[in-house]
């Protein structure tokens, strides 16, 4: 499946990050929350599914968003450790493979949050 992610640089003075995966046929919103500007230390993630034309598609519990918790907050929170850092901008590690990982967790998301028709 094909797909490209997008990292928006956080603004100067935002406790918010925003990242974007779009596939052919519908986009994922991710919206990181960050406790202290100064540390860094990621408070809660929220994702939402839109298609292309920007409507949001409503999850099982008939929510627009679903909150990241528990364990897959934890492998959420490595993999983003992953894609922030230095090796991964500079090219050190396999880019691919990094973002491959990132998408699979998501996707896994979106098949227990979803009902796909």
């Amino acid at each position: 499946m094909n797909f490209t992610l997008e990292i928006n640089a956080q603004e100067r003075d935002s406790n918010l990050k925003f990242r974007t995966i779009l596939f052919d046929a519908f986009k994922v919103n991710i919206i990181e929350r960050y406790n202290n500007l100064k540390q860094l230390k990621l408070k809660h993630v929220v994702f939402k599914i839109r298609t292309m034309d920007d409507n949001i598609i409503r999850s099982k519990n008939d929510s627009g968003r679903i909150k990241i918790k528990g364990e897959d907050f934890m492998a959420y929170l490595k993999l983003t450790k992953v894609l922030d850092s230095y090796e991964y901008r500079n090219n050190l590690i396999n880019r691919k493979n990094a973002k491959q990982e990132y998408v699979d967790l998501l996707l896994r998301l979106i098949i227990d949050n979803y009902q796909l028709n």
